[in-house]
């Protein structure tokens, strides 16, 4: 196991490239299941879902060939092989092999999933449209056993806004008889990076990125090569560190119109941002104003920048308050944030910053993905050493996050963890 270390208080300045999509690859790759030939995925980030995903897909049959930025996957000999434990365990985009195991044999066992403990995220919206397109579900010891004898499109009415749920019934959907109708779909970019990739496959897909998506489904799918979209949350975590400690940050490889919601608040802080076709410049300012936050499904404020953004706000004038209407239990950064000298306190589903505090280096643990992200974002900030343990949850969405964070002028290095230190983590 090892830690990261950061010395904090230099100034960044240069260009970062933000790596392909964390929340696109982990249902791009399930997606690949449907097809009957070899699809190749490029700009796939290098990170630990991607990999557990890639060994997922080759425990069913499939091969799942990697070089850290493109991965070729043929699921011509995949079966349709129970996956109750192990590594779905790992992560909670897991769930994405229901629907494209359901959408090719009609038939899946699925343990249940993993990921961030960020309280109840049930898939309750999941089961309601797989049993609508005719599968029977049921919950039989920790795992989800789907059968149907043919899925039939239907009319589905989520009843919460899920992107889990829209790209799930999207899986199963594409290979079902007749016409699906999902409403209150989400728009996340992520879900028309996915209907893209399916289209491509053959699919016939209309209104991803609206409230209401149609397919038609189709009796077969073929292989083709697809280009994942550009991270939005590592562009955005990058752009918060460029506010927090950017003398002239570059943001590379970004779709601004997916950050429009953040940009809009940096900019309240007092923040100088620039965009381009695919670039984003921070100019970071000493006076940062206090703003509010809520996050909101998109192209509301995004849920995984809460927490970097929470961080941010440490620094600014005057009191902030942060409202996470997505996650309730999005709050475990601030007991860490507070051991480094933030002043937060948590009432109900709202986070109250007082700044700005200087903020100090501390011995620290990431409780989740962008727990780790706000962390780090404080250790740069924050004078002396920041050490931050738990770097597995990091490393499932930050793709060489040591580098990129050097290549800007910070002092940031990973050591292994003593058998003591790994002792009292566990204790």
């Amino acid at each position: 196991m090892e830690k990261l270390k950061i010395a904090g208080g230099y100034p960044l300045r240069g260009t970062v490239r933000v790596s392909g999509a964390k929340n696109s690859a982990v249902a791009l790759i399930p997606a690949t299941i449907l097809a009957e030939s070899p699809v190749t995925i490029e700009g796939l980030p290098d990170i630990s879902d991607v990999r557990v995903l890639g060994d997922l897909i080759e425990e069913i049959g499939g091969t799942f060939d990697f070089d850290g930025k493109e991965a070729t996957v043929d699921p011509t000999n995949i079966v349709s092989m129970p996956l109750p434990n192990g590594k779905v365990k790992k992560l909670r985009a897991s769930y994405y092999l229901m629907g494209a195991m359901l959408g090719r044999f009609k038939k899946a066992v699925v343990g249940l999933p993993g990921g961030c403990h960020l309280g109840p995220r049930p898939i309750d919206q999941h089961i309601k449209g797989f049993e609508a397109l005719g599968a029977k579900v049921t919950n039989e010891q920790g795992a989800i056993y789907l059968r149907a004898d043919e899925l039939r499109g239907a009319r589905i009415y989520l009843d919460v806004v899920s992107v889990g749920a829209t790209i799930n019934i999207m899986l199963a959907a594409v290979r079902a008889k007749g016409r699906t109708i999902i409403e209150n779909a989400a728009k996340e970019p992520e879900i028309i990076d996915v209907a893209t990739l399916l289209s491509n496959m053959g699919a016939k897909i209309k209104g991803a990125g609206t409230d209401v998506i149609r397919i038609d489904g189709v009796e077969k799918l073929s292989g083709c090569r697809h280009s994942i979209i550009p991270d939005r949350i590592e562009a955005g975590t990058f752009m918060i560190i460029g506010a927090a400690m950017g003398e002239e940050v570059v943001v590379d490889n970004v779709i601004p119109q997916h950050v429009e919601s953040l940009t809009a608040k940096l900019r309240e802080m007092g923040v100088r941002v620039e965009t381009s076709d695919d670039q984003i410049l921070v100019t970071g300012t000493k006076e940062l104003k206090a703003v509010d936050i809520k996050t909101l499904v998109y192209p509301g404020f995004p849920t995984d920048l809460q927490q970097p953004f929470t961080a941010l706000l440490t620094k600014a004038n005057g009191t902030s308050i942060v409202t996470d209407t997505i996650y309730c239990a999005r709050f475990k950064h601030i007991d860490e944030l507070r051991r480094m000298n933030a002043n937060i306190k948590v009432e109900g589903r709202s986070a109250i910053v007082t700044g700005p505090t200087q903020l100090q280096g501390a011995k620290v643990k990431a409780s989740d993905l962008r727990a780790g992200a706000a962390l780090v974002v404080a250790g740069l900030m924050a004078e002396g050493i920041t050490e931050i343990t738990g770097l597995e949850h990091i490393d499932r969405g930050y793709c060489n996050l040591v580098e990129k964070l050097n290549g800007l002028g910070a002092t940031v290095w990973r050591e292994k963890m003593s058998d003591q230190e790994i002792e009292q983590m566990q204790n």
